[in-house]
């Protein structure tokens, strides 16, 4: 008899929250990777859009971003004849495995969980800021994945999945694949060109002068990063720890060239220099990008039934495991 938590080997799964405009980090730090590894093996690539509702946005807004991300998520080079793109709403196994997922954990451990400690108590904290990492738990669960490659920021989420996979076995029967934490590939943390401190994040405000958006025009670029964050010193040497803005700058040009950023150091005589070979290795970048998400926003009953029928191959992985677990837990 088959195991029914056997994993296809090879199984990408990975999503992304329309929280904000995508930003370059968001594309050289995973949408490249996808789109590069999705001849591996079969790929769930989705636009987490229920976990956007964790905190406060206009209802325009977020059909807005659901729409911008799943067209960006094509524009960077996943083929939906080869990847299975959705949007997560779409797919209704995911809200149904998250109860009984919630009806598995505890609250201490959900209490224990970062985001909800950094932003659980602000006044009219929503539920859901609590309940969330069930949800995520579903994302993983339901599609058989094996290994998760998740940045350190989401290793406690895959690692509450883990726990929660590994109780409901316990209590119920063989139901859930265990998910294993694999550390994405080694890919650059693209901080923000006004505080390097930070990573460059897509929730930050609209017009953040350190965050370039994959949608910005190439002047507007350009003025990001001439105005980057360097320092007093004027030589060009890759030290993150002493010049965290330079490093940044060399960093964002070796992830573009795939080139070692201390030998790249080498190449420049001063700021200037290395801020105009940054910027015009960026412009060059996101052009295709933006001239693909173009015509797929102009043709948006397109990417609509691209949308339909990823959701549609989403369900038909995620339906029987629901139906695993709907039986093993007892519902008729």
């Amino acid at each position: 008899m088959t195991d029914p938590t056997t994993e296809p080997t090879g199984r990408q799964l990975s999503g992304i929250t329309p929280s904000g405009q995508l930003t370059l980090g968001n594309y050289l730090g995973a949408l490249r990777r996808f789109s590069q590894g999705q001849l591996v093996g079969d790929g769930y690539f989705f636009v987490a859009d229920l976990h956007a509702l964790t905190m406060p946005i206009d209802p325009p807004d977020a059909r807005e971003l659901t729409l911008q991300t799943a067209a960006l998520f094509l524009a960077s080079g996943l083929d939906p004849s080869v990847s299975t793109v959705f949007v997560q709403s779409h797919v209704r196994a995911h809200v149904e495995l998250s109860y009984l997922l919630e009806c598995t954990a505890y609250v201490g451990e959900l209490n224990r969980m970062i985001q909800f400690k950094e932003k659980g108590e602000r006044p009219r904290t929503r539920a859901s800021l609590f309940t969330y990492p069930c949800l995520m738990a579903a994302d993983i669960l339901l599609y058989d994945a094996r290994r998760v490659p998740v940045g350190g920021d989401q290793s406690q989420h895959v690692e509450l999945a883990r726990d929660l996979a590994i109780r409901f076995n316990r209590d119920y029967g063989r139901t859930f694949v265990v998910p294993e934490l694999a550390p994405a590939a080694l890919a650059t943390r693209i901080a923000d060109l006004a505080d390097p401190a930070l990573k460059m994040s897509k929730s930050a405000a609209p017009g953040a002068a350190g965050v370039i958006r994959l949608l910005d025009p190439p002047d507007v670029v350009r003025r990001k990063v001439a105005r980057a964050v360097t320092d007093s010193e004027s030589v060009v040497r890759y030290d993150p720890d002493e010049k965290p803005g330079v490093s940044n700058l060399l960093d964002i040009l070796g992830t573009i060239d795939d080139a070692d950023p201390v030998e790249l150091a080498g190449r420049f005589g001063g700021y200037g220099e290395l801020k105009a070979a940054v910027s015009e290795a960026v412009v060059a970048v996101l052009e295709p990008i933006q001239q693909r998400y173009a015509d797929l926003r102009a043709d948006e009953p397109g990417l609509e039934a691209v949308l339909a029928a990823g959701a549609a191959r989403a369900s038909a992985q995620a339906e029987p495991v629901l139906g695993r677990a709907r039986r093993a837990i007892g519902l008729l």
